[in-house]
Parts: C-alpha cells; sequence; structure tokens
C-alpha cells in the first residue's frame, strides 16, 4: 500500500516542505506539505520532481575503484581501503597542502555536506580548499566580514514587510531565491504589490521577475557598484542620509564613506551603466522615501569584477536609508543551530589574504583560495602543489572557468576521491567515486539556509525510505572519509561524531556567554537523543542555540517550529574590532579607485551574462527528463538588433569567442536581453567521454566557462568573474546539405 511521509526538498535553496507518496522502496510522488510552517505548500518544478531525482538510473549505488585504469564496481570497505592507501602517502610524503579538497553547491544542502567537510578539514589541515563560493557568492562573505566582522552575518530583504524592494542582478522567480530562503518567492513579490509596495529589478535581461516589476532598468552588465555608488552619492548629496537612532550609535566611518563617494555622481555614472541620470536620482529619492526598504544583490551582481565593492555597497544603502536591522528593510536571520548570541562590544574582526596560493598569489578569503585556481595549483611544478584532490559534490570542470585545462590536470593527479552521485565530468577522474544514497534515505535540517530565511523556524524530517542493505548513510559514508584521509582508516565511525560532540561541549562549557557554561559535559553528552551520530549533534547544537529547543521538540513537529518573523539584531552580532559596523573598510577603501577608473572605460562590443532557470540548478540537474528541454535549453540569447547586425539567425549555430576559447550554440533571437548583451546558461556541456549521465548526454550544451581563462578575478574575493565578459560572436557557417 503506499504510504506518504515528509521531506523538506534539497534541490534548491527555497527548503520546501514535500509530502512524498511512496510504494516500496520507491518514491512515486511528491506534492508541496501545506502544512509547513515555512512553505505552506508551495512547490516548483525541481521539487515537483523529486521521485525522478531519486530514482534516475544513472545514480551510483556501489562504489567505484579505478583497476588497470577503469573504474569498477567494488565493495565499500575495499573502497575506504584504496581511500586511506591512495591518501596517506601522499600526504606523508608531501605534506597536508598537497591535497586539495573542492566542496561544490550540493553540500550545503545535505545534513552530511555541511557537518563533515569542517571534520575533513581539520584533520588534513590543508590551506587547498576551493568551493563554489567563489564562483558564486563569496562577495557577499567578504564585504559582510568588513562590515560586520562576520563573513556569515548576511542581511536578507524582509520580504513579508518591505514596502520598496530593489533587486539588481537577482532573478528570484527562476532561482527561488539565493543568499535569502524563501519559498515562494513569485507569492511573496505578488503580496509587496498587492499591499501597494513597489518591486524595482536592475537587469541587463527581461527576466520573469524584471516582468513582474513595477519598474525594470536595463543596466549595463558589470556596472552595479557603479549604480549604487551613485545612489550614495545622491543621498549624501541631497541630504536625504537618514540612519535612524537604532544605529547611528553602531557606525563608524560615515564622514569618510560620504568623501568617497562623491566622484560617483550620477552624471558621471550614467553613460558606463546605461541608464539616465534622472533615473538614478529618482531611484535614491524613492529609496528615501519610502516607509521601508530593501536592497538586494545576487549573482549577477557578485560574480562581476566589481563584486565584493557592489555586495558593499547594498548593505551601505540599507544602512544610509535606514532600513538595516529593521522590519521591512534588511535583517539578520537567527538560526535554532546558531550559537547562543553573544555580548556586544568587539570582537576579532575579519581579516583577508591570511595566505596566499602558491602560484598567482591569490589571497585566501574565508579560508578558501580561488577555484579558478584548482588548475595551475595541479598543473604548476614545483613545492608545494596539489597531487591529491578530494571532490566533494562538485563538478568544477564544469563550473570553474577553463574546464579543458583543469580536465588535463585532474588526469595528472596522484590520486583523487570523488564522493559524488553520479560520474560526471569531474568525477570520472577518480581513483575512487563514493556516491551517497538517494536524498529520500537521508534525513534533512537546513544549517545553512536558515541562516539566509527570511523568517526564523526549525524543521527536520527523517529518512523517508531505509537503506539498502549493506549501503551506508550519507553522514556514515563522509565519518569513514574522515578517518581514512586523517589515517585513522578502520575506526567506528561513529567515534567521528562522538569526538565532534566531545570537543563542541567541552568548548560550550567554558564559554561565559553559553547556556550551558558551567555544566558538566559529560552529562550534557548523556542527555542528548537521537537514533544516530548526526541526530546527536543535531539535538547538541538546538540546545546550544538561542530557542532553548530540543531534537524532541522538532519530532513532536514534524510540519515544522515557527519561531516568528526576523527581529533586530544589532549589536550583539557585531564582531569589528571597534564593535560598530565599519562602514568604509580599508580594503574596500584601497579598492575605490580602481572603481573611479571604471568610469572612464570604454566598451562598445558585445559582452556576455548568464542565466538560470526554474528546473535548472548549476550541473547537477539535466539528467532528469522532466527538468530539461522546454525552454531549459542551452541557447544563446542574441537581442533582434544584433543579430540583424551580425548575421545571426534564430534557430542556427553561433560562435562564441573569448579569453579563454570558444563554443558553438544555436542562437534564440529575443528582445529578453537588451542591445550589446548576449546571454548563455551555467552549468552545461555533458558532452565529455567516460561519463555515465544519459539523459544530459543527449542534449549536452556548450560549457559557458570554457569561454574564460581563468584571469578574470575580483580582487578582494577571489570570485571568478562570470558576466560582463566581452565576447565576439559569429555566425557558424553551415556545412552544403
Amino acid at each position: 500500500m503506499p504510504r506518504t511521509a515528509l521531506r523538506i526538498c534539497p534541490l534548491c535553496e527555497a527548503t520546501c516542505g514535500l509530502s512524498l507518496t511512496i510504494e516500496g522502496s520507491r518514491v512515486t510522488g511528491a506534492r508541496g506539505d501545506r502544512e509547513d510552517v515555512f512553505s505552506k505548500g508551495f512547490i516548483c518544478p525541481k521539487g515537483a520532481s523529486f521521485g525522478a531525482v531519486d530514482a534516475d538510473p544513472d545514480r551510483l549505488t556501489r562504489p567505484l575503484v579505478r583497476k588497470d585504469g577503469r573504474l569498477q564496481e567494488t565493495g565499500w570497505d575495499e573502497a575506504f581501503d584504496a581511500v586511506a592507501a591512495g591518501l596517506r602517502p601522499v600526504i606523508e610524503t608531501y605534506g597536508p597542502n598537497s591535497v586539495g579538497v573542492v566542496l561544490g553547491n550540493p553540500n550545503v544542502h545535505t545534513m552530511a555536506g555541511a557537518l563533515y567537510p569542517p571534520l575533513l578539514l581539520a584533520t588534513l589541515r590543508t590551506r587547498n580548499l576551493f568551493t563554489a563560493s567563489t564562483v558564486d557568492q563569496m562577495p557577499k562573505h567578504v564585504s559582510s566580514g568588513l562590515l560586520f566582522g562576520d563573513a556569515n552575518a548576511i542581511p536578507v530583504p524582509d520580504l513579508d514587510r518591505t514596502d520598496h524592494l530593489l533587486l539588481l542582478g537577482a532573478n528570484p522567480l527562476e532561482s527561488n531565491g539565493s543568499l535569502c530562503t524563501a519559498p515562494d518567492f513569485p507569492g511573496k513579490l505578488k503580496a509587496l504589490r498587492a499591499r501597494g509596495g513597489t518591486l524595482t529589478v536592475i537587469d541587463p535581461r527581461r527576466t520573469r521577475t524584471a516582468k513582474a516589476a513595477d519598474r525594470h532598468l536595463a543596466i549595463r552588465p558589470g556596472t552595479d557598484a557603479l549604480l549604487l555608488a551613485a545612489l550614495a552619492h545622491v543621498l549624501f548629496e541631497e541630504k536625504l542620509v537618514d540612519v535612524g537612532p537604532h544605529l547611528a550609535e553602531h557606525l563608524h566611518g560615515l564622514d569618510e564613506l560620504a568623501a568617497a563617494m562623491r566622484d560617483f555622481t550620477p552624471e558621471a555614472v550614467a553613460g558606463r551603466c546605461d541608464i539616465p541620470a534622472d533615473d538614478i536620482r529618482g531611484l535614491a529619492r524613492a529609496l528615501a522615501a519610502a516607509p521601508t526598504a530593501a536592497v538586494y544583490g545576487r549573482v549577477g551582481s557578485t560574480t562581476v569584477a566589481f563584486g565584493t565593492e557592489a555586495s558593499w555597497l547594498v548593505d551601505v544603502l540599507n544602512i544610509l536609508t535606514g532600513n538595516l536591522d529593521k522590519p521591512g528593510g534588511a535583517l539578520f536571520p537567527l538560526s535554532a543551530t546558531a550559537p547562543a548570541p553573544r555580548p556586544a562590544g568587539p570582537g576579532k574582526g575579519f581579516a583577508l589574504g591570511r595566505w596566499t596560493s602558491r602560484v598567482s598569489g591569490h589571497p585566501e578569503a574565508k579560508g578558501e583560495l580561488p577555484l579558478a585556481a584548482l588548475a595551475e595549483e595541479i598543473d604548476t611544478p614545483g613545492e608545494g602543489a596539489v597531487r591529491a584532490v578530494i571532490a566533494i559534490a562538485a563538478n568544477p570542470v564544469l563550473s570553474a572557468p577553463d574546464g579543458n585545462r583543469l580536465d588535463k590536470a585532474l588526469e595528472s593527479l596522484d590520486f583523487m576521491v570523488s564522493v559524488d552521485p553520479y560520474l560526471n565530468e569531474t568525477s570520472r577522474h577518480a581513483h575512487v567515486v563514493l556516491p551517497p544514497p538517494p536524498p529520500s534515505r537521508s534525513g534533512h535540517y537546513d544549517f545553512a539556509f536558515n541562516t539566509f530565511a527570511v523568517r526564523n523556524q526549525a524543521r527536520y524530517t527523517r529518512p523517508a525510505v531505509p537503506l539498502d542493505d549493506g549501503q551506508p548513510d550519507e553522514c556514515t559514508l563522509h565519518a569513514r572519509l574522515v578517518l581514512a584521509a586523517g589515517g585513522h582508516h578502520g575506526a567506528s565511525a561513529e567515534t567521528v561524531d562522538e569526538t565532534a560532540i566531545r570537543t563542541t561541549l567541552a568548548k560550550a562549557v567554558a564559554t561565559p556567554h553559553s547556556p550551558c557554561f558551567g555544566a558538566d559535559p559529560e552529562q550534557l553528552a548523556r542527555d542528548l537523543t537521537g537514533r544516530t551520530g548526526v541526530e546527536r549533534r543535531l539535538d547538541m547544537m538546538l540546545r546550544l542555540g538561542p530557542y532553548d529547543l530540543t531534537l524532541d521538540d522538532l519530532l513532536a513537529h514534524p510540519h515544522g517550529i515557527d519561531l516568528g518573523p526576523l527581529e533586530p539584531r544589532l549589536p550583539g552580532l557585531l564582531k569589528t574590532r571597534t564593535g560598530r559596523i565599519e562602514l568604509l573598510p580599508q580594503p574596500l577603501a584601497d579598492d575605490l579607485p580602481r572603481l573611479r577608473r571604471a568610469l572612464g572605460d570604454k566598451e562598445d562590443g558585445l559582452v556576455l551574462v548568464g542565466r538560470r532557470h526554474l528546473r535548472s540548478n548549476n550541473s547537477w540537474m539535466h539528467n532528469i527528463p522532466a527538468l530539461v528541454g522546454g525552454s531549459n535549453r542551452c541557447t544563446l540569447h542574441v537581442h533582434p538588433d544584433d543579430a540583424a547586425r551580425l548575421g545571426l539567425r534564430d534557430g542556427l549555430p553561433a560562435r562564441v569567442t573569448a579569453a579563454g576559447g570558444a563554443v558553438v550554440a544555436p542562437v534564440e533571437v529575443t528582445d529578453a536581453v537588451r542591445p550589446g548583451v548576449v546571454s548563455l546558461p551555467h552549468g552545461w556541456g555533458h558532452d565529455r567521454p567516460g561519463t555515465r549521465l544519459g539523459v544530459a548526454a543527449q542534449d549536452p550544451g556548450v560549457n559557458v566557462n570554457q569561454l574564460l581563462d581563468g584571469s578574470l578575478l575580483d580582487p578582494l574575493s577571489g570570485t571568478a568573474v562570470l558576466n560582463a565578459v566581452p565576447v565576439e560572436v559569429d555566425a557558424e557557417p553551415q556545412s552544403p546539405s
């Protein structure tokens, strides 16, 4: 008989609650959970396809080990024997930095990916960490670190209460939100307009979100920071700055910021942004006049040459209009598993460049090096070269610049282990592939995305389907990887969780503001509940968190616990050395001359931008028939004027050329892009041999990141410049029929 089970969707950042229909061990249906305290029944096409994702016949079910040059199925014990035998000699011979760890986007969508990579890194002690953040969101982490002293203190727009929402480089009707966890983003935007609010969208494309806006300004790509600086200039010039009493005493450097914005007049910026000066002034006045307003920028404003400057200025505008840390503005979520809030006062601050990459000297940011530098760290000989890679839910051959170079570099490694359910463009190079079980067989709590949620809540779902015989759960797989990499192969996987619990509790009982300060850590450990080590860790984090919750509380509320709307949190979360918001941090002040020089740049050629699609999420959902095809295709969007000028025809191929190479894609003529801009989606290029992606290989598309040579980076965050890239486009000659 069919049964139902609840599951939080792990397929994008919206984290919607699902009600699954299960027959035997197979998920046969998925619908929105109407009783879910956060998503209230909302579901998107990805969530509706949960069963197809879960049962994809190309998913690996057994580990693979390379023997005689071929990846062959083997048992789990043999696979971890191979991991230990391959990794430990590299580490012992060449040192910990000989291992590079690569963490992909799906890590933050699983409990295992959130909890175990930090333990792996602590065990390895390598400085060569590369993650998806440096092809996406690192500028926001860096700007938050410099402003607030905490790289993870990222304010989100209070969507349910704001009066004016300004979006830059964000298309939440397709992405479902990013660094802003909000189920039913479309419904929230409709509600904003229904209550008389205003939606303004800044984007070079007329996206679905832009079509829903009151006002759409088609900015020239890559100039977001200039526009934001001009908006700040107007606020200062016209004496519209009103930080409010809740912020005034917590700001440092307001006068210095005003002076720094002096050169960015609307008239100076208008030509570069291709937005009239009067429109810039009008937008600044509208933000200042709104009862509440929130400025929100995402990937289109971060994966550009001035990504950190733009991310900083987003929050500067929220501050100057008095909307930071204010209901209806931009507020800081408080996750149920966040450490208990510390007392207000000076902190350690945030430092950039504590070490640099070996080859190009790129500074670390938040403990990470640029993903774009991974290939050169492998293929450049010399002391300190990366000789082994641990890739966890990562496909950098498609997601990093110059995948061809990285493809060759990975082939040259002494050893590589990949934790991945697929044999994809990256994992095909591994010596060992460790496939996690399908998502229905894993429990779920959103450690990462609750820190960006537009409403505080806590939800946990246990596995909906039991594991197959002999298959380890995903957390056990990760724990065994930690042991094998750390020289403790053969020890019980349970020791990893128990060590993490003991270490955390020992610190907590010694921390004065902790809720268990002075308690007996052994007794606290005995009080923890849960069937597994990861459930015990979740229970511990809830007990140490700010809401006095336990695992039993979540189990008693299967649809989640609503913890209320976001509330002001300043000054307690500030960790800067002054204990105040640093409005003009030195690294950003030092970078401003580069932004001023951009005022004089002349760029008349075509530039490339990416795009998202509702039925996709980077490179890891192109093997599901229900999620590909239709409008979710790898086509080159070209404005009709540019198509006519270049002799391009709808449906026929065009060659796109940039510094890293060239790709050929079919043209889609559309006025959804502004003149001078072409667009290719991210995550395609499934045409390399040796993969097992049957559906994706039928319509592989092209890898847009192959157009990049990896040399263009935002200097402060190390983030690859993926948007506003100069390109040439030519009609591809047709073979005679």
